[in-house]
């Protein structure tokens, strides 16, 4: 997918594309419904959330409103997305329930036992440290504070295949990928509960395809217009080397729950 002149990987031209495919706001697949799915039966009314990796805005809006969260703080660590997602909740009027902050990769810039709930969607796999994120995760709940995230799995410890090599290199992005047993892992070392991964292959493998049937028509036409047929094409490339490692099982996105203990 490319970088921007600046050095970011979520430039205008990707944000475009990605929310042409997965609606305004989104960065990844699924949008509300896949939030909502991840929620499951959380009941989030009220709470204080941090959302790692907040992107284009859509994921704080949907927890604001739909989950009934009290205060959203989103952290990102790129300007483009997080002066889209400031636009979109300045037009949702929900100034005063969700801010967005800047940060740096490392340590999360909050003091122990901030938040309620902290979540992440499909943003984690930039962060290689697994262990070092579930600490500081640890770190930022309150007691009795849930984890509820989910991300980009590789599905074993070993190297990646040379098709899952070349999936990674065609998205051009700081995938660090980990299995779900390094995640399961990570989440006990730090002192979570009820750890606990589920893998989303199936329903994604099928979702993939309907995603690359969009891109080679209308949505792409359409996309084309505003981020150019070259950005399109080389978009369908890059499903095209994902979904025969999803079908593999080597890709495997996947839910990620945990509870701090009280």
């Amino acid at each position: 997918m490319g970088v921007s002149a600046d050095g970011e990987l979520y430039h205008d031209k990707m944000i475009g594309m990605l929310e042409a495919i997965w609606g305004e706001g989104y960065l990844s697949p699924g949008g509300p419904d896949e939030v909502a799915r991840l929620v499951g039966d959380d009941d989030l009314s009220g709470c204080s959330i941090l959302d790692i990796g907040c992107g284009a805005g859509g994921i704080e809006l949907a927890l604001a409103t739909t989950h009934r969260a009290g205060y959203v703080t989103g952290i990102d660590v790129e300007d483009t997305v997080l002066n889209h997602a400031r636009g979109l909740v300045a037009k949702a009027g929900l100034e005063d329930r969700i801010g967005l902050v800047k940060v740096a990769p490392g340590p999360l810039p909050f003091p122990p036992e901030t938040f309620d709930v902290v979540f992440s969607k499909d943003s984690i796999v930039h962060i290689p440290d697994k262990h070092a994120l579930m600490r500081e995760v640890f770190r930022v709940l309150k007691p009795g504070g849930r984890f509820i995230a989910s991300d980009w799995l590789i599905g074993h410890d070993g190297e990646p295949s040379a098709q899952m090599a070349d999936y990674i290199k065609s998205e051009g992005l700081d995938f660090g990928m980990a299995s779900p047993n390094r995640y399961q892992a990570a989440m006990e070392a730090a002192g979570f509960l009820e750890a606990k991964t589920t893998s989303r292959n199936a329903w994604y493998r099928e979702v993939a395809r309907t995603e690359l049937d969009r891109l080679r028509g209308p949505v792409g036409e359409a996309a084309a217009k505003i981020v150019g047929a070259d950005f399109v094409a080389e978009n369908c490339g890059i499903w095209e080397r994902m979904i025969p490692v999803l079908d593999a099982g080597e890709h495997c996105p996947t839910h990620l729950r945990a509870v701090k203990p009280a």
